[in-house]
């Protein structure tokens, strides 16, 4: 049968039973629907590799609207400069590997999803960080958290369309807001551990230790609770093994944006700004004597 193939069929077994009875069994009517195309980089194609009527993507599929976002980022005044094109270093990086052949099982290839929706609300919340900085440290937070929990999203619904309340995306969204909140809790907070100066070091452990604690403390409760639910007690590695795994993976996702900070003068400043820390006060006026003319 042709692949495009629609409309209500009758389908009717068949088989020669001689005298025992008829060869044909009752027809059953189905109403045929051509299974959708699948995309290809930027056009769609039929399941037989041919080129689909429309070439343009499924509905609620356009993986080329977050590019588009963080070139209209770049176009706002304070990014009008040659040093803030110096974000898709980390973004590409990051998205190369999403693109590199999957060496995980099927069933957790939505963990790619969750890394570029990440990489494209990080590189978001780094070109807005001077909008985003508040006087008040949990304002600064919230803000960040906002600004990576929607950019992040959008990258989602860009790639895997809009049904995001169906059953195969909710892991997806699952992973995706425990991954932005531990990341907005860690950036918005490090700040206290450079109160004074900006320390890189201190800042890379801090970050490494916060994320691994949040991550441990929002998975804890769902651990107990498979726990009572089975009645027998599950091996303490299959808790913390994958759960550290995943915070590793998170701190791994921010380590390129936070090199770039702290290789580069103008993103240095925009990290400073999300931590938030303090603006070094000016170095003292030297005492001048004036002399008589």
């Amino acid at each position: 049968m042709p692949p495009n193939t629609t409309g209500k069929l009758a389908i009717v077994t068949s088989f020669d039973l001689g005298t025992m009875g008829a060869r044909d069994g009752p027809a059953v009517e189905y109403n045929w629907v051509a299974a959708a195309p699948t995309v290809s980089g930027f056009r769609s194609e039929a399941d037989d590799g041919s080129a689909a009527e429309n070439d343009w993507f499924p509905s609620g599929v356009l993986p080329w609207v977050p590019w588009l976002v963080i070139f209209g980022l770049l176009a706002l005044k304070q990014n009008r400069r040659p040093a803030a094109w110096l974000i898709w270093l980390p973004l590409g990086c990051v998205m190369a590997l999403t693109l590199l052949p999957p060496m995980m099982s099927g069933e957790d290839h939505f963990f790619l999803d969750v890394i570029a929706a990440l990489a494209f609300g990080l590189a978001a919340v780094w070109l807005l960080s001077n909008y985003l900085r508040r006087p008040h440290r949990w304002l600064t937070f919230l803000f960040v958290l906002i600004t990576l929990a929607g950019f992040s999203a959008l990258t989602v619904v860009s790639r895997q369309g809009w049904d995001l309340l169906e059953a195969g995306t909710q892991p997806t969204g699952i992973v995706l807001g425990v991954g932005v909140l531990a990341s907005a809790i860690s950036l918005s907070f490090g700040g206290l551990t450079c109160r004074k100066c900006f320390r890189p070091a201190g800042l890379y452990l801090w970050l490494l230790l916060s994320l691994a604690f949040i991550w441990l403390m929002i998975a804890a409760p769902f651990f107990i609770i498979a726990e009572i639910s089975n009645g027998d007690r599950i091996p303490l590695s299959e808790f913390f093994t994958p759960v550290l795994a995943v915070a590793a993976g998170n701190f791994a996702l921010l380590l390129p944006f936070l090199i770039l900070s702290s290789a580069n003068s103008f993103y240095r400043e925009r990290l400073k700004a999300l931590l938030p820390v303090q603006p070094e006060a000016p170095p003292p006026l030297s005492a001048t004597t004036m002399k008589p003319i």
